[in-house]
């Protein structure tokens, strides 16, 4: 088998598609870049991209070069319908499951399996323990995804300013990390990483060169397992300052940022090509 010569592993959510609350257009209206719907959520566009960012998208899918990485559930990552023709790999639910043209992997569901059994505490137990030391006053939704991790849907406004601290502790000597992204605050085992899930990629396919790109600290594994990765210019890991080698921040925000990660990917990924 000819080994693939990149890979590209990208977060989805913030990172190449953006809700219309997160878009983040700073122009006029009539400078605003014309918008792609690629994901539609009971009877209504939820998810877009430029119409500049789908074509880049699509030359790297049709490459076969196109990982998409998230921490949504395969079930949530299907009602997305991306330019070009369906990526071979997707990494769902933060690297707790690899889809191969679409169908979960039930080798790589064992190898994680067998890894939160031997190194985190039971998702039950963080379940119960998320929910007991929640205020409804501020507790919207909990949801278990996908059987593998936990998060909670909250009012930012109301929430406590310790309270996403004192659960990162009290789940840290439990195997676990804690994560806040917009009105979600997520518990995941640590072994469950999309840095993970990309390498057990890389190994089947011999990928001689890794790019990547994430706002989120969930997506911190993936950017540091990368050779090279960027991020946007919002998002946890710009709140945070987070860096590592071989990471370009953008200054880009919002689904400008989209466009020019995908220009950037396309770039590293054809040297040399208009």
């Amino acid at each position: 088998m000819t080994a693939t010569p990149v890979l590209v592993a990208s977060d989805l959510d913030r990172t190449l598609i953006y809700s219309a609350a997160a878009l983040g257009l700073r122009m006029p209206d009539a400078e605003a870049p014309r918008l792609l719907c690629v994901e539609v959520y009971e009877r209504a566009p939820l998810s877009y991209m430029t119409e500049t960012a789908a074509d880049l998208l699509a030359r790297l899918a049709e490459a076969g070069l196109l990982v998409p990485s998230t921490t949504r559930t395969p079930e949530q990552y299907r009602r997305i319908r991306l330019p070009g023709p369906a990526p071979r790999f997707a990494i769902c639910a933060n690297g707790g499951r690899l889809l191969v043209d679409g169908v979960p992997d039930p080798d790589w569901e064992r190898t994680v399996a067998a890894r939160l059994a031997a190194e985190c505490a039971p998702l039950a137990e963080v379940r119960a323990h998320m929910v007991s030391s929640a205020d409804p006053a501020w507790l919207l939704k909990e949801r278990v995804a996908d059987g593998l991790f936990v998060y909670l849907v909250v009012d930012r406004v109301l929430l406590p300013s310790g309270w996403t601290k004192e659960l990162s502790a009290w789940a840290e000597g439990r195997g676990w990390t804690v994560s806040l992204q917009g009105r979600k605050i997520y518990a995941v085992p640590k072994p469950l990483t999309k840095g993970a899930a990309l390498r057990e990629v890389v190994r089947r396919t011999g990928a001689r060169r890794t790019l990547a790109a994430g706002d989120s600290l969930l997506d911190a594994d993936l950017l540091a397992a990368a050779d090279e990765a960027w991020r946007p210019g919002h998002g946890e890991l710009a709140d945070a300052g987070w860096n590592c080698p071989g990471l370009t921040v953008l200054r880009e925000t919002g689904v400008a940022a989209g466009e020019e990660i995908l220009r950037r990917f396309v770039g590293a990924a054809f040297p040399g090509r208009p």
